[in-house]
């Protein structure tokens, strides 16, 4: 078997030279976020890449039809099939190739920056690889198609460079959100039944073991969940629920700071203090004498 690694009738493939990732890597608007490599391998027969040592950059691959594979660190292997979206992590040694019998048609892109990482952060808890609807490909093509046309067409513009660097940002953002999508109403749930416990416990003290045993599932799929749906981990989102209400009674009623720093379940009143002035930006003092509405 002749295998390769491009090569196929009607491919579409763009390497962008040193000199303009030198440039992506400079300017403020794209070094976060570029594209380093970019192409589509129809019907690709015989297929295969193997990068013992990794790649210096993330690999994103999408299956239109067909069949094919992906192998990754302890020979742990994705099947690709039809609507398919993976990820390759930098550096992670793997191998990936189409299948004999039925090739993928693949889009892939490789992506440097800062954000590439982050971006690489919200995928994981996929772990694996994203299914699309076919509505959801209709829009994941044609963000791919303005970042090739753009590049192959018009990278010598430091203004189209930029807007290819938003378009794969605004790509990878919709990836991310049609995964959260089939996710979310079990995510939600669980979210949803930990601030409602959380609010009944506002004048007593919750820990993250005492959270969890409520919803019922393990502290750290908590904590993953609940930073993807609020951005702040349970115990800080916690925290800050009971500031909120304190600036209720601090506005509502003449009970006393130290009063409000008790009824709320802090033992320590300047801790209470110095909390609600990291939170609000202001003391309970200041706050409370400032003119609302």
């Amino acid at each position: 078997m002749n295998k390769k690694a491009d090569g196929f009738e009607g491919e579409k493939l763009y390497v962008l030279p040193p000199y303009m990732l030198d440039k992506l890597n400079m300017n403020p608007l794209t070094k976060d976020l570029y594209i380093t490599d970019i192409g589509c391998f129809s019907h690709a027969r015989h297929h295969f890449r193997e990068r013992m040592h990794g790649c210096d950059s993330h690999i994103f691959i999408y299956c239109t039809s067909g069949k094919g594979w992906i192998r990754t660190k302890d020979n742990l292997t994705i099947d690709m099939t039809e609507r398919s979206f993976a990820y390759i992590p930098r550096d992670m040694p793997h191998a990936y190739g189409a299948d004999d019998g039925d090739p993928w048609t693949i889009y892939w892109f490789h992506l440097k920056g800062d954000q590439a990482d982050d971006f690489i952060a919200l995928f994981e808890p996929f772990k694996t690889y994203i299914s699309m609807a076919s509505s959801d490909e209709v829009k994941l093509l044609e963000l791919f198609h303005q970042c090739y046309d753009l590049l192959l067409n018009k990278s010598y513009s430091i203004i189209h460079l930029v807007q290819v660097s938003q378009t794969v940002r605004y790509l990878l953002s919709f990836v991310v959100s049609v995964a959260f999508r089939k996710e979310d109403s079990t995510y939600q749930s669980h979210v949803d039944k930990a601030t409602r416990y959380m609010s009944e416990q506002l004048e007593s003290t919750l820990s993250l073991e005492e959270l969890s045993r409520h919803v019922q599932v393990s502290k750290q799929h908590l904590n993953l969940i609940f930073k993807q749906s609020t951005g702040y981990s349970p115990v800080d989102y916690y925290l800050r629920m009971k500031i909120q209400r304190a600036s209720q009674l601090l506005d509502l009623t003449n009970a006393s700071i130290k009063e409000i720093s008790i009824q709320l379940g802090f033992r320590d009143p300047y801790y209470f203090s110095r909390l609600f002035k990291k939170i609000m930006g202001c003391s309970p003092l200041k706050y409370r004498n400032n003119l609302k509405g």
